[in-house]
């Protein structure tokens, strides 16, 4: 990824941004503009800019209840009612495959929230493609030219979707090392492809098919039922239902990747959902992705 690139999709998310907050976030120089992974926004603060080594400040500018508003309206293309149900988990996604996260007021009725009012603060994150960012660990993933289950761990912001989103794209595209595979895409937050009316705004190979916005649970066996996938992927198994939709679809014989918020192979087995996901015997390998920015590195542990 060039740093022209990076930079590049910074200016495209700041195009949600209002007349005076965009100015000032397209004055910053362009290396600076490369390596920001979000923009966020709090009512009667000044805008935060969010880089792998912490949250910077934008010089000057103040947020007010207005510009979320605005940042809002243009995110859902000035149509609040089609994003409801995205709104209702506290997020929009919007063209281009930009999340925008939100907080406010939440509207719960009995075990679901009906929706968020009041927003009182914005995140943006700015996705990057990374072809060819899974190369290096694709070998150690294949079993006779054959994907293996794998897990993918990293601490929050680590690059684990990033690193899930260009396997899918490898497997699905094929390489040299593998044949073209079906990969059914489960996107409940709409992080790994941003599908957008339909369309995925992030290349995730020409043999994907993506369940966009249902929960895992619910995902895996539509998916087995309907699409007979090769590699199901997903994004932050983090659920006991998320684990059960795994380890059920372990004797379909399709492959399973995920990722899991976790540092080491002795972190995921100190949570109990590390714990089942270990102990379902589906997974064959766990990628480790370690360091932070350019200094960010991935390896591969085989399981017993």
């Amino acid at each position: 990824m060039t740093e022209e690139y990076a930079a590049s999709r910074y200016e495209e998310a700041c195009a949600l941004l209002p007349g005076r907050l965009r100015a000032a976030a397209l004055a910053l120089p362009l290396h600076h503009k490369a390596q920001i992974e979000e923009i966020r926004l709090r009512i009667g603060r000044q805008a935060y800019l969010t880089q792998p080594e912490g949250e910077t400040p934008l010089p000057g500018a103040m947020v007010t209840r207005s510009d979320l508003e605005q940042v809002l309206d243009k995110a859902t293309e000035y149509s609040r009612y089609t994003a409801a149900e995205t709104i209702r988990h506290g997020y929009v996604t919007a063209a281009g495959g930009f999340r925008v996260g939100l907080c406010g007021t939440a509207l719960p009725s009995g075990d679901v929230n009906e929706g968020v009012r009041d927003v009182s603060s914005l995140a943006i994150r700015i996705p990057r493609v990374r072809e060819g960012a899974a190369l290096p660990v694709l070998p150690e993933l294949l079993e006779d030219g054959r994907p293996a289950s794998a897990l993918i761990l990293s601490p929050p912001g680590g690059g684990k979707t990033t690193l899930l989103r260009d396997l899918v794209r490898l497997l699905s595209q094929g390489t040299e090392a593998c044949r073209p595979c079906r990969v059914a895409l489960v996107d409940e937050r709409g992080e790994l492809a941003a599908v957008h009316r339909g369309r995925p705004q992030l290349e995730v190979g020409c043999h994907t098919d993506v369940m966009d916005g249902c929960p895992k649970h619910l995902a895996v066996p539509m998916l087995l039922r309907s699409m007979t996938p090769q590699v199901i992927a997903l994004d932050e198994v983090a659920l006991p239902a998320d684990v059960e939709a795994v380890c059920a679809a372990a004797g379909c014989g399709a492959a399973l990747l995920a990722t899991v918020h976790a540092a080491s192979t002795a972190e995921l087995e100190s949570r109990l959902v590390g714990r089942r996901l270990l102990e379902c015997g589906v997974f064959k390998r766990i990628v480790l992705i370690e360091g932070r920015g350019s200094a960010r590195r991935s390896r591969v542990e085989r399981l017993a």
